[in-house]
């Protein structure tokens, strides 16, 4: 899909399908960025297809406020359906637009069905469908169109399962203590075409308290490397760490869904 088409499709889309209770009083596109005080919204970013003959739904979300982290915890006001509630979606928003954040497994036979992520926040609520339709499909995971790039593989071990794109790999669940620094380590390998280091970010993904991290390897050479922080949990509880790993400096080809992967880790804090 080229990428300003898809930027005009993700904007008409996420006009069309969110649902906003009568009480709330919707926010201007003019309007001036608030550091707090705003909502977040879910974003469908479109489909691919899975070598095993599944298909990966692609979601992520827009944070309005320029500073805020905002926590919406699994439930009545974060969930998806049909299937179970929790099915990888975050319950920390970082500030602003964040792109392909997870994904949806769906079955080779899903056809016309779709997948609805709710999000209940300031007085509204958000209900981003996601589904098949062929002009959401994303083909910048095997290669972007204009230089056959693709984005990096990461994996958590040598031997480790490896991913790439918005569905990642999942790792863990680690064991940590509250107050106790862990250390993570993710290994990232790229093509090298961008000439562009791999750069990697780490997230709060889900979890009950703050997570904070150290410092951390963030600049990798253009064909990877191993990457390395340390994670301090403020609660006891079951959280998931996320690294995005992307051979550009910046997101600024988020839209294009074309180079980044996500690797996401589980961990088991306790008192």
């Amino acid at each position: 899909m080229r990428p300003a088409q898809l930027v005009l499709l993700v904007a008409s889309y996420v006009v069309a399908s969110v649902f906003v209770a009568p009480a709330a009083v919707s926010q201007s596109s003019l309007a001036p960025v608030s550091p707090s005080g705003q909502s977040v919204t879910p974003v469908f970013e479109g489909w691919y297809r899975n070598a095993d003959g599944t298909y990966s739904l692609s979601f992520g979300y827009f944070n309005r406020n320029a500073a805020e982290q905002m926590v919406v915890a699994i439930g009545d006001s974060n969930f998806i359906a049909p299937g179970a509630p929790n099915q990888g979606q975050p319950t920390s928003f970082s500030s602003r637009r964040h792109w392909g954040v997870f994904a949806v497994v769906v079955p080779a036979d899903f056809g016309s069905k779709s997948v609805v992520w709710t999000l209940k926040n300031r007085g509204q609520t958000f209900a981003i469908p996601g589904s098949l339709k062929p002009d959401w499909e994303i083909d910048a995971i095997q290669g972007e169109a204009s230089a056959d790039n693709t984005p990096p593989a990461l994996r958590f071990s040598p031997t480790g399962a490896e991913g790439r794109g918005p569905l990642g790999v999942t790792a863990g669940p680690l064991r940590a203590t509250v107050g106790q620094p862990m250390q993570l380590t993710v290994e990232a390998v790229d093509d090298g075409k961008t000439k562009s280091p791999v750069v990697l970010t780490w997230f709060a993904h889900q979890g009950p308290g703050d997570v904070t991290f150290g410092t951390a390897t963030n600049r990798l050479t253009p064909a990877g490397g191993s990457g390395r922080t340390t994670a301090t949990f403020a609660r006891a509880g079951e959280y998931v760490i996320r690294v995005r790993a992307n051979d550009l400096n910046a997101m600024t080809a988020g839209h294009a869904q074309c180079c980044w992967t996500n690797g996401f880790v589980k961990v088991v804090v306790t008192p």
